[in-house]
């Protein structure tokens, strides 16, 4: 053979090899995978290993969507008193004027030049678990570049709520996530109504939100444990501990794997009104854990229940495990220490054992730090006893404590007896035909409460008043106005109240009522008194010292306080951290106070990357942006950036 035909067989043979190397290699990497993963499967089937650090869930994920998302639309304003006006030329003014015409009104320019209109930025912030149908609060302020005045006595016109984002300075719009509309409450004219300041033109619509898409909530692995068997396993490990049936008892399993790193999570029932200890009891459960393995652990865990520096994480283990962890949760109700003993109660009421109600009744009475999670815990558990424990709360001394409890057996039962509301709200085109509608655009509760008397109203979540003590009767004498058209009257030593409704070209109506104030609220109610306009008379009333108590407004037990531990003979007394604040339980929502804002985007792979962080084991422990993603999105802000660049 010759020499070139050597060397043209020498290069075949190598150019072959090298073909081969990297499917070989290839082939290599398969069979380590596949090794690995044989490895790890027999070390969950050894019977005897006595491993006891146990991979969790968290330890292989993340969550993501947790935060409220911001949602914003342009919308308009009536009924405003000549405190309106034509709108500068701007983006805003172009969107609604576009969005008017399409919705077929006449005419569009007259309604905005109108002095009785307002342009308005509307916002929202929309959290995971809100289903269609259900509502939130929106709020509602005036550009800066508008004319208009104030908002007080305006209704908002129906506004598409959608997710915006910015690409090379033009704002994208996204899907509309919830519909606002209603009658708009100035806070600030109801803590002074004679002010003129710019805090008039801001203003919120409770429950005025109601949303048409439902938000999903996620999870993603990390990178270096991202593949389907992983994700399919995490899906089954979730579904064993969570699952609920259907109508037809069929098994539906809590969590399901979309891709080889996103899972899609359910929110259990239980857990409806407190996503984030979902959550948190999530990331707890065991990946992979044989049955000797968690005796094992749950007996270290049962020591670690009663160390106060671990008792938080060792409750959420266990609440993790499920059912086969009361025994060991009872026993730590016997703790000396409160923090112990309200770290196994909260894992005993989402397990839905009674045991847990005395020592959560006494959490939120005793110790403010525990409160919010103390009558979050109460509100699950649906036994006589929790519904007692809840009355009973009721006549503490403490706003936050009797409101907070109040809430909380709403959220529990709203149709129990002792709290039961009556709808009030009177359409006004109803009422000036003549006929009287109910539209229930407010509740009115009435307790027959033992302690002092109190009147609280919400200026957020949803428009109610509730009357801590039923026969609570206003001292006179009596000037009170009730928007511009009623007025409530009564002189001193008068054992009864005027009320007049005014209007023009028709004569006036008078009521004649007695001094109680559940009867003064059902008559302007029913002469076409808005829930702003109400709760503005309550505020007069109480400047007035008309009321025989105070009046409160949003007390609400908050997260993020300081408990102090008891000092020990190895170690001082303690401050330590219960939960983050704006991460109550969402019975408790504080949303347009968030100080970070998720958007629906996927997450980055730096993101995936990274295992979030668990914060001191929190009661609301989940990872915080460190930069808010509002400031690239609001509208607001996009607009505020722009008139600094003209």
């Amino acid at each position: 053979m010759s020499t070139n035909s050597w060397r043209t067989v020498l290069g075949l043979l190598i150019g072959l090899g090298l073909g081969i190397l990297p499917l070989a290699a290839a082939d290599n990497r398969a069979r380590e995978e596949r090794a690995k993963e044989e490895r790890a499967s027999a070390e969950e089937e050894t019977p005897y290993s006595t491993e006891l650090n146990t991979p969790l869930v968290g330890d292989y994920t993340a969550p993501i969507g947790l935060n409220p998302i911001l949602i914003e639309g342009v919308g308009l304003v009536t009924g405003l008193r000549g405190t309106g006006g034509d709108p500068a030329p701007s983006m805003y003014r172009t969107v609604l004027f576009e969005e008017m015409k399409r919705l077929g009104v006449r005419n569009p320019n007259a309604w905005l030049q109108s002095p009785n209109t307002a342009l308005v930025l509307v916002r929202a912030y929309l959290p995971p678990t809100m289903k269609p149908g259900e509502t939130l609060d929106a709020e509602v302020v005036i550009p800066e570049s508008a004319d208009a005045t104030s908002l007080t006595g305006g209704w908002l016109m129906e506004t598409l709520l959608r997710e915006y984002a910015t690409a090379g300075g033009q704002l994208l719009d996204g899907h509309v996530f919830a519909k606002a509309k209603g009658p708009i409450l100035v806070p600030a004219a109801i803590a002074d109504p004679n002010r003129r300041d710019g805090l008039l033109r801001r203003g919120r619509v409770l429950g005025g939100v109601t949303v048409v898409r439902k938000r999903e909530l996620s999870m993603y692995l990390r990178n270096e444990f991202r593949s389907i068997r992983n994700s399919t396993r995490i899906a089954e490990a979730i579904g064993k501990r969570f699952h609920h049936f259907d109508e037809h008892g069929s098994k539906l399993p809590m969590a399901k794997a979309m891709t080889d790193q996103r899972l899609v999570l359910e929110i259990h029932p239980t857990y409806k009104h407190n996503y984030l200890r979902y959550m948190q009891v999530i990331r707890h459960i065991a990946f992979r854990e044989t049955a000797l393995n968690q005796r094992l652990r749950m007996q270290r865990l049962h020591d670690e229940l009663l160390v106060a520096e671990k008792s938080e994480r060792a409750a959420l283990e266990l609440e993790a495990i499920g059912k086969e962890a009361i025994p060991i949760l009872k026993a730590g109700l016997k703790s000396p220490l409160l923090e112990c003993r309200f770290h196994a109660a909260m894992a005993l009421a989402y397990l839905d054992e009674p045991a847990a109600i005395d020592v959560l009744a006494e959490a939120a009475r005793e110790e403010r730090a525990f409160r919010v999670f103390a009558l979050a815990g109460l509100s699950t558990l649906d036994h006589a006893s929790a519904h007692l424990a809840l009355r009973s709360l009721m006549n503490e001394p403490s706003a936050e404590t009797r409101y907070g409890a109040f809430r909380a057996l709403w959220t529990l039962d709203r149709r129990d007896p002792f709290i039961r509301g009556v709808e009030m709200g009177v359409d006004e085109d109803a009422l000036e035909a003549g006929k009287k509608k109910n539209l229930g655009t407010w509740m009115l509760h009435v307790l027959d409460t033992r302690s002092d008397p109190m009147v609280h109203c919400t200026l957020r979540t949803r428009p109610e008043i509730v009357l801590f003590g039923a026969q609570q009767e206003l001292s006179t004498p009596v000037a009170l106005t009730v928007g511009p058209r009623i007025m409530v009257t009564a002189k001193t030593g008068d054992s009864s109240l005027s009320v007049v409704r005014f209007e023009t070209q028709k004569p006036d109506e008078r009521r004649e009522i007695s001094l109680k104030l559940t009867d003064l609220l059902e008559t302007v109610d029913d002469l076409g008194a808005t829930y702003p306009e109400v709760v503005q008379m309550l505020a007069q009333a109480d400047r007035q010292r008309n009321l025989p108590g105070r009046l409160e407004t949003d007390a609400l037990p908050e997260s993020g306080r300081f408990y102090t531990r008891p000092a020990t003979e190895a170690s001082p007394a303690r401050k330590a951290k219960i939960g983050q604040e704006h991460l109550a339980p969402n019975l408790f929502p504080r949303f347009e106070e968030a100080p970070a804002v998720d958007s629906e985007a996927q997450p980055s792979r730096e993101t995936s990357e990274k295992s979030p962080a668990t914060k001191g084991n929190g009661m609301a422990s989940i990872p915080e942006d460190k930069k808010s993603v509002e400031d690239k999105r609001s509208w607001w802000n996009l607009w505020g950036r722009t008139r600094k660049a003209d």
